[in-house]
């Protein structure tokens, strides 16, 4: 089968394929497997999933390319989504960006040398009403401002 996928994520694999008859819908699962184990899709896991739900590579990246949760490089460990729409932006967003990109040296999209942050900027978070909105690993926190963002990321720098 695949040396790609580890033996649990193989064994979740094969009980897809039952579930999902078609081919084509094993296409976002498949993604999914491989995000978790690996951390992000690589090139060899798209030629993989492309073969398994038979259609091209270019197909199964214009998919992934279409979420915002799958990645086609590593993360840092603490991936941090900082929403860009208007709300948030008038709230203090602009606020935050700076800081990252000051304090981590880096730009959106990048991860830190010490493969610590990775800090991206999203389009709508779905909580207008308590903007700014940061998601970090998934998780999302509201209200979020200068000093909230300073904090967290002098956390998890000394725990590391």
């Amino acid at each position: 089968m695949s040396a790609l996928l580890n033996d649990d994520n193989l064994k979740k694999y094969e009980k897809l394929k039952k579930q999902y008859p078609k081919k084509q819908s094993l296409m976002l699962p498949l993604l999914w497997l491989f995000q978790y184990q690996d951390g992000y899709v690589s090139q060899e896991a798209m030629v993989f999933i492309a073969k398994e739900v038979d259609n091209s590579p270019a197909f199964v990246m214009s998919v992934m390319s279409f979420y915002t949760m799958f990645s086609f490089k590593p993360r840092g460990k603490y991936h941090i989504e900082l929403c860009k729409t208007l709300s948030c932006s008038l709230c203090g967003a602009k606020d935050i960006k700076k800081y990252l990109e000051q304090t981590l040296k880096i730009k959106k999209g990048q991860t830190t040398d010490d493969n610590l942050f990775t800090y991206e900027e999203v389009e709508c978070l779905g909580n207008c009403d308590m903007a700014p909105i940061v998601a970090i690993n998934g998780e999302y926190h509201t209200h979020m401002d200068e000093e909230k963002m300073k904090n967290f990321v002098s956390r998890c720098k000394n725990d590391n």
